[in-house]
Formats: C-alpha cells, sequence, structure tokens
C-alpha cells in the first residue's frame, strides 16, 4: 500500500477538482495556518492587454481557502464559498502566480481566509479576504 503524505494528498484531491485541473492548480507547500498554490501562467489565461486575466487570479484567491479548509478538516469538512473580496495591484505576467492563504478565523459556521497573490519574481500583485461556509457532516447512510 502506497502511503501518501499530506501535501501528496492535497495534491491529489486539487486534480479531482476538473476546474483546478483544467488551470494547472498545484499544491506547492502546507502551512500550520494555510496553503501555497500556484499556476502557470498560459497564453489562454490572458486577458486582451496580454496579462493574466483577472477571474484567474480570483480563483486562485478561492481555491487557496479552499484547499487549505480541506487541509485543516483533513478532508472530513465540506465547504462552500460565500464572500470573496479581491484587490487587484498590479497586473500578472511571467511564468506563474503563486497564492499563499492564511486561515484567519474558523468558526463552526464560517471561516474567512486572508490570501496573498504574488508573481513569479515574488512581487505582491493583490491580496483577497475569502468566507467560507462550513456545511454540516453529512450524515451517515442507512
Amino acid at each position: 500500500m502506497i502511503h501518501l503524505d499530506p501535501q501528496q494528498r492535497l495534491h491529489k484531491i486539487v486534480l479531482q477538482m476538473p476546474f483546478n485541473r483544467l488551470l494547472g492548480i498545484r499544491v506547492t507547500r502546507r502551512h500550520k495556518d494555510g496553503v501555497t498554490i500556484e499556476c502557470p501562467l498560459r497564453h489562454d489565461l490572458t486577458n486582451l492587454a496580454g496579462v493574466l486575466h483577472g477571474g484567474v487570479t480570483a480563483t486562485m484567491a478561492d481555491a487557496a481557502v479552499g484547499i487549505a479548509i480541506h487541509s485543516r478538516f483533513l478532508g472530513t469538512r465540506s465547504a462552500t464559498t460565500v464572500e470573496m473580496k479581491v484587490n487587484y495591484f498590479l497586473p500578472v505576467s511571467g511564468k506563474k502566480i503563486r497564492a499563499r492563504a492564511h486561515l484567519l478565523r474558523v468558526g463552526s459556521t464560517l471561516c474567512v481566509g486572508r490570501v496573498d497573490l504574488f508573481n513569479d519574481s515574488k512581487k505582491l500583485v493583490g491580496t483577497a479576504l475569502v468566507t467560507y461556509m462550513l456545511l454540516p457532516p453529512e450524515e451517515k447512510k442507512r
């Protein structure tokens, strides 16, 4: 039997999500308070100005918090986004975008995370505040 470390398990979960797989999102690091993920920049992810589309940046923020929650609860709780605010500081170009999620508050029904977004030069290009609702645990099927 092959045993995966926690980061490998997270990466496997990310690959099970078709949209994340389409973007090429991967987990690069687990932290005590969150995760870091990255996405390679491709031409088909750019806008008319030739820089990363803002929707990809927003997706990175949303996914980073969702993956951090998954990591925190070891996959035992489902969650869904209820609110998100993104501040875009700089256009993103280069080879990748990185998102570092920090879980700020994990309550019984809501989880709030901050995400710092960086380009491949490690320059801060944006930040986001994301709120997730923790869904009730599924009842065991009889």
